[in-house]
């Protein structure tokens, strides 16, 4: 195993470019090379390349929910422990998107201990919170839609004012109001007077346009000549 964490290390290493395209290439790789592998030992080798590096907390991430044995294998164990040490919203964002949120949807965590990171003292696992009810509604991630989950989330974390959970609430209710529109205007009627104000421009945004920032209309100029401008 850690022979395998090696070899991933060094050809994270050696990408021509630190960005997701270069990145993307290098897992792909790797993804079609333990496709065959048990899903507990894409587990454990997660586990083991976690703590070494963003990229390679990414990397984990990716390797789980490309490969559905080891993502339909998930305790909340290894999930709590997938998410240690998460210490930015890019890491945030990879774990709820392809682990918790698939986890939770798969009920492979209970919501209970989704609740408690909600409560977390860290912004980091507030975040996760959120952001992990996005593939409980994003159809291309697999959501079948899951109002009362979401908005009990929201509901938790609606005076919370740190920028990123402000963020994530902010996208939690935009990706609800594709499945349930009506929903979420309630819940913005509701809530008026307890959510930040970016929430519900981009939300409203949202709503009315499609777009979180729709761009902005600009008056046209008079022209110089017209003498009823």
């Amino acid at each position: 195993m850690k022979t395998f964490v090696a070899e991933m290390q060094r050809a994270l290493a050696v990408m021509p470019r630190k960005d997701v395209p270069s990145f993307r290439l290098v897992r792909r790789e790797w993804s079609k090379q333990l496709k065959n592998s048990p899903g507990s030992s894409i587990i454990a080798l997660a586990k083991l390349l976690v703590p070494l590096g963003f990229w390679e907390r990414i990397f984990a991430c990716e390797i789980i929910v490309h490969h559905q044995p080891a993502l339909d294998a998930l305790a909340q164990k290894d999930v709590t422990s997938l998410g240690r040490g998460m210490k930015s919203w890019g890491e945030v964002d990879c774990f709820a998107c392809y682990i918790a949120g698939p986890a939770w949807r798969q009920q492979n965590i209970s919501d209970r201990l989704v609740r408690t990171w909600a409560q977390s003292p860290s912004r980091w696992w507030r975040r996760a919170a959120l952001v992990s009810t996005v593939p409980l509604n994003n159809r291309a991630r697999g959501g079948q839609g899951d109002v009362a989950r979401t908005l009990r989330l929201c509901r938790m974390l609606i005076r919370d004012r740190d920028d990123m959970v402000v963020k994530a609430l902010s996208w939690a209710l935009r990706e609800l109001s594709k499945r349930d529109p009506l929903a979420v205007r309630l819940f913005l009627e509701e809530h008026d007077n307890k959510l930040a104000p970016r929430v519900k421009r981009e939300v409203v945004n949202k709503l009315r346009t499609g777009l979180k920032n729709p761009p902005r209309v600009l008056p046209s100029r008079s022209d110089p000549g017209d003498a009823s401008a």
